[in-house]
Parts: C-alpha cells; structure tokens; sequence
C-alpha cells in the first residue's frame, strides 16, 4: 500500500461504504432501482450513477458530453448542474448494466489506491473546474460515499453502518460547518453560544462560540450558560444536516433548551450540502 498516512484513513472509509454499495445494490431487481432515496430528485440509480461519476472523475476519466433536461426540479445551482450530468447520462441504464459499471470501476480505483504515491497537497481538479489538495479530495469522496450508503439503506430499507468509518468522517465534517451556520446563517448574537448535544452511535458534544465580531467557532468545551442547547440522535443530525429531512419532520427527536426561536432558526438552516 502506497497510500500516505494522512490519506489511508479516507481510504478505507471510502473503501467501506463503496464496497458497501455494492453489496446493497447487487441483488436489487430492476424494479428497485428506481426507488425513490432522501436524497432531493434521486432514485436508488441515480445514487449509484452519482457515485460511479464521482470516481470516474477521480480517476481522470473525461466527462460524458450530454444536455440536461430542463424540467428537473432539484438543479437549482450550477454546482447541482454539474453533479447532474453524470447522474441524467445513466437514467436509462439497466440493472446489469449499472452494476457492471459499477464494479468496473471500483477495480479501477482500487488499482489506483493501491498505486497512489502522491502527497496529500497535491493539487488536483475539483468539480466545476476548480482545484483542491488530493487529502480534500479523499476526505469529501469518504464523506459523500457514506452519506449515499445511507440514502441507499434509507431507501432499501436495509438500516446499519451509522459508526462506519465513514460516518466519523462526516461527523468531523458536518461539525466544521456549525459556525458559520449559527453565527453567519442564523444569526445568533455576538457574544453568545451555542451547544450541540448528540447522542447514539456517533457521539459529541460541541459548542459553536460567536465572538464580539459575529465570528464563530467550534470547540469541545461545555458552555456555562449557552444561549442555546439543541439535543438530538447522531441519525436525525446528519440527516439534517445533509438536507436528507426537513425539522418540523423530525420535531418529536430534536430537543430545544433556551432560546427556542434561534434554536428553530438553526435547525432551518443546518442543511449544509450542497
């Protein structure tokens, strides 16, 4: 194995929610792919096609040259627009045909994990046309793959891997958008806190501090006297936090004490994926 130290953590969580995919989705009929998954607009096929062009990408395949429809609700952004084209291009794919896709190229990245010998602040390409450091690169690949593991297993009706290694990584993620979602998107006052208290497989206990300048800033620390205190289960987190429900939703597994209206404004926008 090649990999830098830095990057084999991303890798095998990566490794294991993508192998994970392809157990969930090697028996399905064809039927069962088109099922409708949390994720805004997506069937079960259109994770799996979401997938396999994110690690085409990854593996410097060019991209498909194709128009999208321009009826789809859920592509509001030129991000969203882009994530698309490799999704739409598979839309008519059959089951055989995915799951061959599929496999194929998880060879292919597997090959390359093993061969990899570039350091992690190597620069390479990020969607639309953008760049980014090859560790930023395997952290958002380990992230995204588990987040759509479990849009699969929401859809499949197959729940587990919520402690996978991959969700640690999406906790750590999910935790690093916090400040700017109190301080900047909902507002809360200068000189305030704010804490986060999750429970279940993947546990913590953050606290968002905005300074005198309406900065934030997360840390572990306990806060005194927090201006507010949202409680919640690691499962109702990230599904909110990845846009995968909306609040009033899941309003009897969210636990507000203190200010209750930022409490709600802070649920309203804690969606953070794009």
């Amino acid at each position: 194995m090649t990999v830098h130290p830095s990057l084999q953590t991303y890798a095998d969580a990566w490794t294991h929610s993508v192998e994970s995919i392809a157990e969930l989705v090697g028996p399905l009929v064809e039927g069962e792919w088109n099922r409708a998954t949390p994720c805004p607009g997506w069937s079960v096929r259109d994770i799996v096609s979401h997938v396999i062009g994110m690690e085409c990408e990854m593996l410097g395949d060019p991209r498909p040259i194709h128009s999208l429809p321009r009826d789809l609700y859920h592509v509001r952004s030129d991000f969203a627009r882009y994530m698309e084209m490799q999704v739409d291009v598979r839309r008519h794919h059959t089951a055989p045909e995915m799951t061959s896709e599929l496999e194929y190229v998880l060879i292919r990245r597997a090959r390359q994990l093993r061969n990899e010998n570039r350091t992690p602040d190597t620069t390479i390409r990020a969607p639309l046309g953008a760049e980014q450091t090859l560790e930023l690169a395997y952290r958002m690949r380990a992230f995204d793959t588990w987040v759509h593991e479990q849009d699969l297993r929401w859809a499949l009706g197959t729940p587990g891997h919520l402690d996978a290694p991959g969700a640690l990584i999406a906790r750590d993620v999910l935790i690093e958008a916090l400040p700017k979602v109190v301080a900047k998107d909902a507002g809360a006052p200068a000189n305030s806190a704010v804490v986060f208290d999750v429970s279940g497989p993947v546990e913590f206990l953050r606290t968002v501090r905005v300074d005198a300048d309406g900065r934030g800033s997360v840390d572990g620390s306990p806060s005194l006297g927090p201006l507010v205190t949202i409680a919640t289960d690691w499962e109702t987190f990230y599904r909110l936090a990845c846009g995968r429900v909306r609040p009033p939703a899941v309003a009897d597994r969210v636990k507000i004490d203190g200010d209750a209206e930022l409490g709600e404004a802070i649920l309203g926008v804690l969606a953070v994926t794009p």
